[in-house]
């Protein structure tokens, strides 16, 4: 039976005429010694060559990493490091976005002066002096519905009666009018907003 070769113990302490630099928040080693990797001969050698010079690498990290870096604890599986934070630079993998260009609105409000609201302006509270409580600026019983909306009974004072004869005969009634013009409101606003969108993006 033949005896099982070893590989040769290679050394622990790595030593370059350019000493290494390190970046152990990214676990680089940067290593500024030119290698001397002939483009001519045996392919094998130029192999074992490179994985010479990447293995001094690694060794050349590891032994920074465990001589630098706080031990956090030691597993069954390993050695747990803390890192320090990265120092090196890295290109972006895209470029920069391009500023999108302003909306209809927003040119009008750089016009006007009109500054975005506030946390506090955007809450849908607001306090109701006349009942001295607070109540929802919109939806579910909100105070941008009209009276005539929530009210259980709608006064229609006499100029209104034409009004209503005309409504009747469309199929509406006094009542449903106030939700209808905030419905249509709020349509406008977002045909309004879709036409800012398509603006923005062409």
């Amino acid at each position: 039976m033949a005896a099982i070769q070893r590989a040769p113990k290679l050394q622990v302490a790595v030593e370059k005429p350019t000493p290494y630099t390190f970046d152990l928040g990214l676990l680089l080693a940067n290593d500024a010694n030119p290698a001397t990797v002939s483009s001519t001969g045996d392919k094998d050698a130029r192999e074992a060559n490179l994985a010479s010079i990447a293995r001094d690498g690694a060794q050349a990290l590891v032994n920074q990493l465990l001589t630098t870096c706080r031990i956090d604890r030691t597993t069954n599986d390993g050695v747990l490091l803390n890192l320090p934070p990265v120092a090196t630079a890295l290109p972006r993998e895209k470029p920069v976005p391009e500023p999108k260009p302003p909306t209809k609105w927003e040119q009008f409000a750089s016009r006007k002066g009109i500054k975005p609201k506030t946390r506090e302006q955007r809450r849908n509270l607001q306090y109701n002096k006349e009942t001295n409580e607070w109540e929802r600026k919109w939806g579910y019983k909100g105070a941008n519905k009209s009276a005539a909306e929530t009210d259980w009974l709608v006064e229609v004072k006499t100029p209104q009666y034409e009004k209503d004869a005309d409504l009747a005969a469309k199929g509406h009634s006094y009542r449903g009018e106030g939700r209808r013009e905030r419905k249509e409101r709020f349509k406008r606003n977002e045909r309004k907003m879709r036409r800012n969108q398509e603006r923005a993006t062409q």
